[in-house]
């Protein structure tokens, strides 16, 4: 009787550290991800918050005459695109700032929370990314439909920077989606 309860017992330790360290690696992993979240939606802001570019551009006013040479400069404050991506991005760094502070409380009360508000910053990135994006393309390409010139031509630094800015906050979006996708897949193990 005694080896059987020796047995059950020894069993049920390994059992109990097993489940430890599958614990702290997931608290590591979402650490992780959080503070990546973090740096990268930050990077995201200020690559796009000190963008600024000032520029000599030539205009041909009327044919025959010489070129026009007229100062010119580009800010990120000048699209609201621009605008709602770095405001996007600092209120996804903030989120992931209080969720990383958060972390180290094991309530499972703010499981649900966290998640909600994890895909939340998903949605706000994207569309900040988006909105970002599409003002990029048209940047960088033009319309000639509607006689809109291209402009990185002119500032090609300020659209790099612009791309810098969009990528960042991409891989920041996409850290986001693991971080609910590994809440959602560790609640599933929890339930079984």
């Amino acid at each position: 009787m005694d080896t059987e309860n020796k047995f059950s017992h020894g069993a049920m330790d390994g059992v109990e550290n097993r489940r430890a360290k599958e614990g702290r690696a997931w608290r590591i992993s979402f650490f992780l991800l959080r503070v990546m979240a973090l740096v990268l939606t930050l990077a995201a802001c200020i690559v796009l918050g000190v963008n600024k570019q000032s520029t000599v551009a030539q205009i041909q006013a009327v044919d025959g005459l010489p070129p026009l040479r007229v100062p010119v400069t580009a800010k990120w404050h000048y699209l609201s695109a621009f605008v709602f991506f770095v405001v996007s991005n600092a209120i996804a760094c903030a989120y992931a700032a209080v969720s990383l502070l958060l972390s180290f409380s094991r309530k499972k009360s703010l499981v649900p929370i966290t998640i909600i508000l994890d895909l939340l910053a998903v949605a706000l990135l994207f569309s900040g990314n988006g909105a970002a994006l599409a003002v990029g393309v048209l940047g960088y390409k033009g319309n000639s439909h509607v006689r809109w010139n291209k402009v990185c031509n002119v500032f090609g630094r300020f659209c790099n920077q612009v791309a810098a800015a969009i990528a960042l906050s991409l891989v920041g979006s996409i850290v986001f989606v693991l971080l609910v996708m590994l809440a959602a897949l560790r609640l599933h193990k929890k339930s079984k």
